[in-house]
């Protein structure tokens, strides 16, 4: 039987929308195939002579004096310490040859002594890159009312040494980050410090996290890249590293998340080769930090409204946490040098490796 025009139209109407749902389906399946990049990702182990190299560049001294100390000051939301130290970070990210975006995410939140002002540092390698490996620590100190006995607190674990941790990494690795952004446009590093993590009375969901509430509610709101609103930042984010309470003597880093055991058994093969190479300190045994198959509570700390949010979260915070703990005592004198300087150069090659960067030797000068 033959089908007069309208009957054909009829029929091949629906057929013609279910074309074009499967084609807009295809098409964006495979415009966001990115977004699952990171779950087969494979970091590029760098060689005995590569590590030579690259942990060549990093030195412990320079870092204590150039970044540590700078922080070791009280740094409470909105106080005159918290903006000397927003500038010693933009400035010692600008003046990197690798040419870091750094930007401020400032706003104005509700706490119990009344509007705040906070501000989070974003410093971004390479921008237009859809994926980032992304590092973070706080960046204030806890509030306290009073001095004790005429002491400031100074939150050297907490969280002054992760900061200066991660300024030490882009110094060090300044030429291998250079050349990495050149080459390999898909993929980079994104450093967040964030403010505001502490209570400024007693913890709770609305006292404390103020800066990562903040920004991974903005994150989340933020199309990325800018032309599709469709994926937004945290789409973009690969593996969300979290460094807390870093500087006390023989940490044990044990696992949070099942989902990043392998990254974190990856820094403990990394702690294994330099411990074969001779390039820790004072590292008796070839495991003393990071342990995956201990498993641990979770903590509330700057990670939970990301993994809130379906971001994947290496939380590199010590179990038990360090003795000076919120104490007036959590300061230079009680730091330990050999394991922060173990902890960097481990945390280096993992950033190295993962971003399959290889290092740069160091210019001779004739």
């Amino acid at each position: 039987m033959r089908m007069r025009a309208t009957e054909k139209m009829a029929y091949l109407l629906p057929l013609c929308s279910t074309i074009t749902i499967w084609l807009t389906f295809i098409h964006c399946t495979n415009a966001h195939l990115w977004t699952q990049e990171k779950f087969h990702h494979q970091a590029a182990p760098l060689t005995p002579d590569e590590i030579q190299t690259a942990l060549s560049h990093t030195d412990l001294a320079q870092m204590w004096q150039r970044d540590l100390r700078p922080l070791l000051v009280t740094r409470y939301p909105g106080s005159t310490g918290s903006q000397a130290v927003q500038q010693h970070i933009k400035t010692t990210l600008a003046s990197l040859g690798a040419g870091w975006q750094v930007t401020e995410d400032k706003f104005m939140s509700q706490t119990p002594y009344g509007p705040l002002p906070f501000t989070n540092l974003i410093a971004t390698l390479n921008p237009s890159a859809k994926r980032r490996l992304v590092l973070a620590c706080h960046y204030d100190s806890k509030y306290y009312t009073q001095q004790w006995h005429g002491r400031e607190f100074q939150g050297a674990t907490d969280s002054a040494v992760p900061c200066a941790m991660m300024l030490e990494l882009a110094r060090a690795l300044d030429e291998e980050l250079k050349s990495h952004k050149a080459s390999t446009p898909s993929l980079t590093l994104q450093l967040l410090f964030f403010d505001g993590e502490e209570a400024l009375v007693q913890w709770t969901p609305i006292d404390s996290l103020y800066g990562s509430r903040h920004l991974a509610q903005k994150m989340g709101t933020t199309p990325h890249p800018p032309e599709d609103a469709s994926t937004n930042q945290l789409d973009g984010i690969d593996l969300f590293v979290l460094l807390d309470l870093i500087g006390g003597p023989s940490p044990r880093f044990g696992n949070q998340f099942q989902s990043t055991t392998y990254w974190l058994s990856r820094l403990q093969n990394i702690e294994k080769r330099l411990h074969f190479m001779n390039q820790l300190e004072n590292h008796l045994d070839e495991v003393e930090y990071f342990w995956p198959d201990h498993p641990v509570g979770h903590i509330q700390d700057d990670h939970i409204p990301f993994l809130n949010r379906g971001v994947r979260v290496l939380h590199i915070i010590p179990s038990p946490f360090p003795v000076v703990w919120h104490t007036f005592e959590d300061n230079e004198q009680n730091l330990d040098r050999p394991t922060i300087q173990n902890l960097n150069k481990i945390l280096q090659i993992f950033v190295l490796e993962y971003l399959n960067a290889r290092p740069v030797p160091p210019t001779i000068s004739p």
